[in-house]
């Protein structure tokens, strides 16, 4: 059975984007030695990327090259991708997805990005565990790590420590 596992970076006070939307704030630790909790470790890990339509805009209106080739990409909207980056599929079914999800075995699940998806998936307890990168910067608004529509919740901490460049490195278990 596939875990599906968050990955993602936050300002100090908990956003993800500033409040025009940009990552221009944290491409600025692009350079940083994460040592064992590096992306790229982390993706060998994952078969399967899920995002939400915003997330998906945002990352195929960027001039990089698509990121997730050999990944199997599942984009949840409800409206048709006339042009897609990569290779994707697209799902409108929440609660069908998760079944369809955790069904897997062939590695874990990234659910990436934030915002409506992930609350989603944290209110039916379709997350199993999420890496937490709080980078030492204070935004005073934009995106939140965590949406108000995100239900009351105590994970379980499993990994805290100190990284490069100031980071908090965090670690929680939803199960």
């Amino acid at each position: 059975m596939a875990r599906i596992k968050g990955y993602i970076a936050a300002s100090l006070d908990g956003f993800i984007a500033d409040r025009d939307g940009s990552l221009d704030w944290l491409f600025r630790y692009d350079d940083m030695d994460l040592g064992e909790h590096d992306y790229r470790l982390f993706a060998e890990t994952i078969r399967t990327v899920v995002m939400g339509r915003d997330t998906y805009d945002f990352i195929s209106a960027q001039p990089a090259p698509w990121a997730y080739a050999g990944k199997r990409v599942i984009v949840v909207t409800s409206r048709p991708i006339e042009a897609p980056s990569g290779e994707l599929e697209t799902r409108d079914d929440v609660e069908a997805l998760i079944a369809e999800l955790r069904a897997l075995d062939d590695g874990d699940v990234w659910m990436l990005g934030g915002g409506r998806l992930q609350a989603a998936f944290l209110a039916r307890g379709a997350i199993d565990e999420i890496e937490i990168f709080v980078m030492p910067e204070i935004l005073g608004g934009g995106s939140p790590l965590f949406p108000e529509a995100v239900p009351r919740l105590s994970p379980k901490l499993i990994e805290a420590k100190q990284l490069d460049k100031g980071c908090a490195y965090l670690r929680y278990s939803f199960g």
